[in-house]
Order: structure tokens, then sequence, then C-alpha cells
């Protein structure tokens, strides 16, 4: 059958399947129907239901931590179902390649070519054009962040607005009661009383006396 045309001569080197959806309503029939054309069997396909912003995910920490061997194959249907952050996905598959394991994309054909033995380098190829996209959109994606908080921290100081927390602004009758509590006059409760302020804020207010801040 065709589905298993891809299995390896070698028994020892395997091939595995994963799949991900972000929440327990969400289904992976569509992914699992994806995998089964090429994985021998359905044990050998490992789902997660959980976000993709890390790889702190049960079935994928066994995956990787306990049944992928040097030789072995992993197929998923798209990069994204790997994981959403494409800097930590990156280093996942630097990690495969350091590891001898492939990577195969159903949604990015190029990596589902079977190549014959000598012409490994080919894959190496195309696992390092994958890496080096995927610095590039990650170094993009950094870009953009930080160019979308300059222009928000610009707009709100056209109009006025303070970013981050309120400073905190000295009461009335600060320089007397902040003397006479320096001097031992008034416990630091009392002169928290008279100022109509919270501990928290006394000694903020204290500290910026004082120069801390």
């Amino acid at each position: 059958m065709h589905r298993f045309d891809n299995w390896s001569c070698n028994n020892m080197e395997k091939i595995y399947g994963y799949a991900r959806v972000s929440s327990k309503e969400q289904n992976l029939d569509r992914q699992i129907f994806a995998l089964r054309a090429h994985v021998l069997d359905d044990r050998d396909i490992i789902t997660d239901k959980e976000s993709g912003k890390n790889f702190d995910r049960p079935g994928y920490r066994s995956l990787r931590d306990t049944l992928l061997r040097a030789g072995d194959t992993l197929v998923v249907k798209s990069l994204d179902r790997l994981g959403r952050n494409k800097e930590q996905v990156k280093r996942e598959l630097e990690w495969f390649k350091a590891h001898s394991i492939r990577l195969k994309v159903i949604d990015i054909p190029t990596t589902m070519t079977d190549l014959p033995s000598d012409q490994g380098w080919v894959m190496d190829m195309v696992n390092n054009i994958l890496i080096e996209v995927l610095s590039s959109i990650a170094e993009q994606e950094r870009m953009t962040i930080r160019q979308r908080q300059a222009e928000g921290i610009a707009a709100a100081q056209m109009q006025g607005r303070h970013l981050g927390r309120p400073a905190a602004e000295y009461p009335e009758r600060w320089d007397e009661i902040y003397s006479i509590w320096l001097r031992g006059g008034i416990s630091a409760t009392r002169a928290m009383q008279e100022l109509g302020i919270k501990k928290t804020t006394f000694y903020k207010l204290v500290r910026m006396q004082q120069g801390g801040e």
C-alpha cells in the first residue's frame, strides 16, 4: 500500500507523527487523517491538546525525550502544529538536525521527498533553509513587536499620557511630617496616618526623598 512506501527498510528507524490543537474542544481528526498516509501505526501518532506557545506539552515531551532516536522521522501536518513560537521552533529544528532526526512537514512538499542515502546533503540543505527562514521570521516578529511598542509610547507621549505605573506624588505636609519622623518625633505609622497614605507609598516617598529612586 502506498501509505507505507516511505517506511524504512531498517526496522530500528521509525516514523512518528505529531498532531496538536490548542484546546480540548478542538478536533484532531483532520491532522490524524493526513498523518496516517505516512505513519505505519496509529500508536506512533502522538497528540496534544495544548497551546503552541511553548514545548512544555506532555505528548511532545514524551515524543522528544523518550521515543525519537537517531535515524527516526517525525511528520507533522504543518509547522505551526509543532509550535507557534518561531524562535523555539527553530531551536527544535536545530535539535532534530543535531540528533539525526528528519522532520517532514506535509504542507511543505520539499520536506516530504524521499532521497537516496547518498543524497542526504539535499535534506541537510532543506533543513538549513527551514531554520534560516524561521530565524528570519522570528527576528522580523521581534522587530515588529519592538516597533509597535515604540510607536505606542510615542503616541501616548504625544497625547500627554504616561505609560506604566504612575509616579508617586508627595502629599501636602510631606516636608513637615517627614522631618518630624526623621528626627524620631513620631512613628512611621503615625506619619502615614497624618499624611493619609499607605505603607508602600510612604516608604516609596522616603526612598525618593533620600535619592533611592
